[in-house]
């Protein structure tokens, strides 16, 4: 066989297989994954912490990283209380969105001339009667104590890998007697961590912003649940440009069965978009293009990559994981040419002497 071609073969075989593994260990890695994340989180908010005059020299380390734990905890059981008492309302409030639902459908209906054949009773047997709000709120609710579930294994994950970093320095030390490798593995290591922990802080900061925009946006309109929709807008936020769209999508939607009049809805949309896709679409990716150094269309495809291996979650974690393969590949001349591939405009630092 060609030597190119078995190359070929071999790289096709191993990324299959590492693909295969990564989606059979989803519900190992998954977890493990999210509180490394959760941990660079962490550091990156405290050294934004330390930078700030005045903290960052009276201030110890300890504490800083202490206040923002208690800052990400305390946005997490706000979110967390929130989101239950927003589902129980609106499973309280089905009864009226089904039938304000049902009312907007049969005007949509009757505007396109679709009352002949099939008849709007037709419809509503056939299509709505398959579709139970309740019972979608319901399956929601179960979908959400299991992420409560998954956030307690994250943070224990994250816990005990905040007290192995104290030995991890030491551990790396002893992998090897070539100093050599030694020096080249910290300095991977370290650039991850700047990169991805500056990107995962900002990110946070940037998400934590366009909520509060949502917020005031849908406050305004005095849109129910506002507060909901604020905190499933910033989480949307850390899935780039599709987190944008359904940000907008999502409580449009709803806001339809709030309200019979259509202006409402359409200066809503227009008010809520042009604030989101500003955030999104501009100032976003001008905060994030020179921390990671990504192409926006590998962005995309590695958000459809890492969703298809591990659901949701792998939307949320597909750029800083794609981010941390390109740079582990542009430390080694075999696999440099993946990460200027990658790379947004094919920049790339040169390997060391």
């Amino acid at each position: 066989m060609n030597p190119t071609l078995r190359t070929t073969v071999h790289l096709t075989v191993l990324v299959l297989g590492i693909g295969w593994l990564l989606h059979i260990g989803a519900d190992i890695l998954v977890p493990l994954v999210l509180a490394v994340m959760l941990v660079y989180v962490i550091d990156g908010i405290a050294r934004l912490l330390a930078s700030v005059p005045g903290i960052g020299q009276r201030v110890p380390p300890a504490v800083i990283r202490a206040l923002s734990i208690a800052v990400i905890l305390a946005i997490g059981v706000y979110a967390a209380r929130m989101l239950v008492a927003s589902l129980g309302a609106v499973m309280a409030l089905a009864p009226k969105y089904e039938a304000s639902a049902l009312a907007a459908i049969q005007a949509v209906a009757a505007y396109l001339g679709l009352e002949t054949e099939p008849t709007w009773q037709t419809l509503r047997r056939d299509v709505l009667a398959q579709v139970s709000l309740q019972r979608l709120v319901g399956t929601t609710f179960n979908s959400v104590t299991a992420v409560a579930v998954s956030f307690i294994v994250i943070l224990l994950y994250g816990a005990f890998l905040l007290l192995e970093r104290r030995a991890f320095a030491r551990k790396l030390d002893r992998l090897s007697d070539d100093a050599q490798r030694i020096a080249r593995l910290r300095r991977i290591i370290a650039d991850i961590n700047v990169k991805v922990g500056s990107y995962l802080a900002l990110k946070t900061l940037v998400s934590i912003v366009q909520g509060l925009v949502a917020w005031a946006v849908l406050a305004w309109f005095d849109v129910q649940f506002a507060p909901f929709w604020a905190v499933l807008t910033g989480l949307l936020n850390y899935v780039p440009y599709v987190g944008t769209i359904l940000s907008v999508v999502l409580p449009v939607a709803f806001a339809t069965m709030q309200f019979a009049d259509l202006g409402t809805v359409l200066t809503l949309v227009i008010a809520l978009s042009a604030a989101q896709f500003f955030i999104g679409f501009f100032i976003d990716p001008m905060l994030m293009g020179s921390s990671l150094n990504l192409s926006p269309f590998v962005i995309l495809l590695s958000i459809a990559v890492w969703a298809a291996l591990w659901g949701i979650p792998g939307a949320f974690l597909a750029v800083p994981l794609t981010a941390c393969f390109a740079l582990v590949c542009a430390e080694f001349p075999a696999t440099r040419p993946i990460a200027v591939l990658l790379s947004s405009n094919g920049d790339v630092p040169d390997l060391p002497p």
